[in-house]
């Protein structure tokens, strides 16, 4: 016994346990529900938008007549990009960027056949340019968390450029055809006496003030056309990453002291490129949001507005006004009927006899109809009365007729007994109606003033 309350409690607690938590959960989900209604985020028709500010890391690469030893991979120097960018349409298709680009463009060849290839720069890069971007919405659907960007613009930059020609002494380097780089040339007759060095890789000569070519004084400031490309990855609303590459075509040939015309030095007779590789971070501050959320008093449902019409203007809705059509300014009820101050069924306004006494038979203007002159009336009819008038007969009142005086009964008289069907001592209106319709079907053994004192006993019960 003890083993079945035991297990009975066990049950109990486990159902317990499962009904609580989603009893929980229900009532978390309703009121989850309920502030789903009362919030709404809506779009914002003409939102405004305001600059967007970007900053970012990444790499610079330099194509020119200066090639790289090492892979690229290893070549390549740290930069730094700092964007400001605005939309130029409310769809924000097109976007206009101002950006500033500083690092360092480097290059290292060297060479084993050619000693005169062993060469090397160093140049310092800022840049400043704008570019139109076009950000691909009309193709793909706005609001997606990856999008492709392209841009092109115009761009200024300077540079300076030096190079790692002396050792920690001071002292050139000297590359020797068997691939080493020493103190002393290998077509000096002392040079059984060098001895191996390595490059300090730092650039201490200014190459347009060396004038090792005979270029002279070039400029140092230059232009440029960018090519941009990437994707765009939303993080929030208002943060998004970048990650994008770009080209960058100069109008100089410079930048690594080496150009087309230098005798005995082989160039590739194009200007000067450099590429930067790059992660921004965009973050929109002070546009106005895309979307936003209204707090309502009240939770937008469903309404039927039929609820609250009232076409006959009575001052009762339409939805629970029983007589819909009543005449401009006649007083209703709460109901929407018009008054019927004296209950004789013809409203006020109809009632040509305003105070009818309690329970008279009326005719449409609301005038008592005498009891003799209905049954002459039913009477002067050949065929059966039509169930439809039926009712007039049900409400005729307890009139004190001469011919057949009002008595007070002891108990249901003895004649209307049968009428009596559920036996409870009393003629209810079902069993008077009932009454009614046998009469004028002629299948009730009564007559016309049975008919009329049976209406007055019902009403003096």
């Amino acid at each position: 016994m003890q083993n079945m309350k035991t297990i009975s409690t066990l049950l109990l607690l486990s159902v317990m346990t499962g009904i609580f938590p989603a009893l929980l959960l229900a009532q978390v989900d309703q009121d989850d529900e309920f502030e789903r209604l009362l919030r709404q985020e809506i779009e914002v028709e003409d939102p405004v938008y305001k600059p967007v500010l970007a900053f970012g890391i990444g790499s610079f690469g330099f194509m020119g007549d200066v090639t790289d030893f090492y892979s690229a991979l290893w070549s390549s120097q740290p930069g730094y990009r700092l964007n400001v960018s605005t939309f130029l349409d409310r769809h924000r298709n097109y976007r206009l960027n101002f950006f500033m680009l500083y690092g360092r463009l480097t290059g290292n060849e060297r060479s084993y056949l050619d000693l005169e290839r062993n060469l090397n720069f160093q140049s310092e890069i800022i840049n400043f340019g704008l570019n139109f971007e076009y950000t691909f919405n009309h193709i793909f659907r706005s609001g997606r968390w990856i999008t492709p960007f392209v841009s092109a613009g115009i761009e200024s930059f300077q540079f300076n450029s030096k190079a790692d020609l002396l050792d920690d002494n001071g002292n050139p380097y000297n590359y020797w055809s068997d691939g080493t780089i020493r103190d002393i040339p290998e077509s000096s007759p002392h040079a059984y006496q060098s001895n191996i060095t390595r490059r300090n890789y730092i650039y201490e000569t200014d190459l347009r003030s060396a004038n090792l070519y005979g270029m002279g004084n070039y400029p140092q400031i230059a232009f440029a056309v960018p090519v941009d490309y990437g994707l765009d990855f939303r993080i929030t609303g208002r943060v998004n990453m970048r990650i994008g590459s770009s080209i960058h075509f100069t109008f100089t040939d410079m930048i690594d002291n080496i150009s087309t015309g230098i005798a005995g030095v082989t160039s590739n007779k194009r200007n000067d490129r450099f590429s930067y590789s790059y992660v921004t971070f965009h973050l929109d501050l002070f546009s106005d949001p895309e979307t936003i959320v209204v707090e309502r008093l009240y939770a937008d449902v469903e309404f039927d507005y039929t609820l609250v019409e009232d076409e006959d203007g009575d001052g009762v809705f339409d939805f629970w006004d029983l007589c819909p059509n009543t005449p401009p300014g006649v007083e209703v009820d709460e109901f929407g009927c018009p008054v019927d101050s004296d209950g004789d069924g013809v409203p006020d306004y109809l009632d040509l006899e305003p105070n009818t006494r309690p329970g008279a038979l009326v005719d449409e203007f609301g005038r008592e109809i005498p009891p003799g002159q209905l049954a002459e009336q039913l009477g002067q009819r050949e065929n059966a009365v039509a169930r439809d008038e039926l009712d007039l007969a049900a409400i005729m009142p307890a009139y004190h007729y001469t011919a057949r005086p009002f008595r007070s009964y002891d108990g249901i008289p003895e004649k209307f007994r049968p009428l009596d069907a559920d036996g409870d001592g009393f003629i209810s209106f079902e069993e008077l109606i009932r009454a009614i319709n046998l009469f004028f079907d002629g299948r009730l053994d009564l007559t016309a003033e049975d008919i009329y004192e049976l209406n007055d006993f019902f009403f003096s019960q």
